[in-house]
């Protein structure tokens, strides 16, 4: 079987991860075993097939990441996380698993990704990737921001969708709950807004309001006024407070500097 994971950083290739695959079904464990094996960033893969065994070997062996199926005997994989959660910070965890239905919860549960059964092979390389990004910080400081996107579970009509973040233009506050607003629609996700606006601002994304965090790439015009300030994304217009106002103009005055910059050592002046 080839080996998957092109183009690792020295850190990847000298330090291979621990990690854990869980499965209640053994054809789907071996599957899953021999593609994370057949990784070279991974270098130890334990194994359980039961939601309980999981959560002891999450408890007692300090892992890099799991990759867990839900519908599990004993605890779920949704179960299993929780539970996790009220000992330690659980390492990063990816679902790997035939249910469509669970991707909000995934999200809620801050999982680094969700894969539907049969995973292929690059598309758990890319899992991985992300379980490595995830990892690396409790090892070493964190790189600088690689521009890689974000997938987020949606609900659409009973069946869970993908969307990217890169596509969300803006973000609105419904208490417990969040609207992701793309050029598309709107989708409602269990989610709080200040949790998004901290895990999001490396990505460009800046809370104008209190009810509102706006991705800075989707914003087409800012309107300062005397009656107030807003800024324009696509078609649609939302406040934009006092106080954000100072700090998103200090901003994009930054970017335009650094692209007037980057300009100039194009074209050669």
């Amino acid at each position: 079987m080839p080996r998957l994971g092109p183009g690792l950083s020295e850190f990847d290739r000298a330090v291979p991860l621990t990690v854990l695959a869980v499965d209640p079904e053994p054809p789907a464990l071996a599957r899953l075993v021999n593609l994370l094996r057949a990784d070279t960033r991974i270098g130890t893969v334990m194994t359980a097939d039961n939601g309980i065994d999981a959560l002891r070997l999450l408890r007692r062996h300090d892992l890099d990441g799991a990759f867990l199926d839900i519908r599990m005997p004993g605890l779920t994989g949704i179960e299993v996380v929780t539970h996790l959660a009220r000992y330690r910070t659980p390492p990063p965890i990816v679902f790997v698993t035939a249910s469509e239905t669970h991707g909000p919860q995934a999200f809620e549960l801050q999982a680094v990704d969700y894969v539907l059964k049969p995973a292929r092979p690059e598309r758990l390389a890319e899992s991985v990737r992300r379980v490595v990004a995830a990892a690396t910080p409790a090892r070493e400081p964190a790189p600088a921001d690689d521009g890689s996107d974000e997938t987020i579970p949606v609900e659409l009509g009973g069946v869970t969708r993908f969307i990217c973040r890169s596509q969300v233009r803006y973000v609105e506050s419904h208490g417990d709950y969040v609207r992701l607003h793309t050029a598309e629609g709107a989708h409602l996700v269990r989610a709080r807004m200040t949790t998004l606006e901290r895990r999001w601002a490396d990505a460009g994304f800046i809370r104008i309001h209190r009810s509102h965090l706006v991705a800075l790439a989707h914003i087409t015009d800012v309107h300062l006024a005397a009656r107030g300030a807003s800024v324009v994304l696509g078609n649609e217009e939302l406040a934009l407070s006092r106080r954000a106002a100072r700090e998103l103009r200090e901003v994009l005055m930054q970017r335009a500097r650094a692209d007037g910059i980057a300009h100039a050592a194009v074209v050669g002046h």
